[in-house]
């Protein structure tokens, strides 16, 4: 699998790994390079999600059920899940457009604090700057049409997955921050 790499230089790595969240202790697992995702305006990542049933498991022995059996079917029905949030175990959370905002703030200052203290050039920390206030524009300005995820620890300090869906309404997809990554390989 191929993956971009986190970081200043973009080469590319055959090594598979999960992609974790960098700011915070708990190392969140937010993505991995099974999924094909692509950079956007050089702070985020997006990858393209699928719904996917869950549960529901039907055997066929071969056998015709009698009317006694037919009556007695389980309750095991199929759950539709975002793969993507179902393989991480993403949390769902809420933020009005005014806390996500100061939210986000908070998460900006404390990844450019993550830039410096591994030492990154500074045009990376200035693209990086330039970019996240785009970005973060795109995604205000559209604020309703987005879902946020946590992850698994939940920890608040941590990176809130963006959710939306493309221009068909149907195919959904992921945003990460790629200056909050870190890759473990696996």
């Amino acid at each position: 699998m191929i993956i971009f790499k986190v970081g200043a230089d973009s080469g590319l790595l055959a090594i598979p790994c999960l992609i974790l969240d960098a700011i915070t202790d708990s190392k969140d697992e937010l993505l991995s390079d099974s999924y094909d995702f692509k950079e956007v305006d050089g702070v985020v990542y997006e990858a393209d999600c699928a719904m996917i049933e869950i549960g529901a498991v039907n055997v066929d022995t071969g056998a015709n059920a009698s009317a006694e059996e037919a009556a007695e079917d389980l309750d095991d029905a199929a759950t539709k899940v975002n793969n993507i949030v179902h393989s991480f175990r993403l949390q769902a959370t809420s933020f009005d457009k005014a806390s996500y905002s100061s939210y986000l703030k908070g998460y900006m200052k404390k990844v450019l604090a993550h830039l410096k203290e591994k030492n990154a050039p500074e045009s990376e920390i200035d693209a990086f700057k330039k970019g996240a206030a785009t970005f973060s524009k795109k995604v205000l300005g559209s604020f309703k049409d987005w879902e946020f995820y946590t992850g698994e620890s939940m920890d608040v300090d941590g990176m809130v997955v963006l959710l939306n869906y493309r221009e068909d309404g149907v195919t959904p997809y992921v945003v990460v921050w790629k200056h909050g990554l870190e890759e473990m390989k696996v």
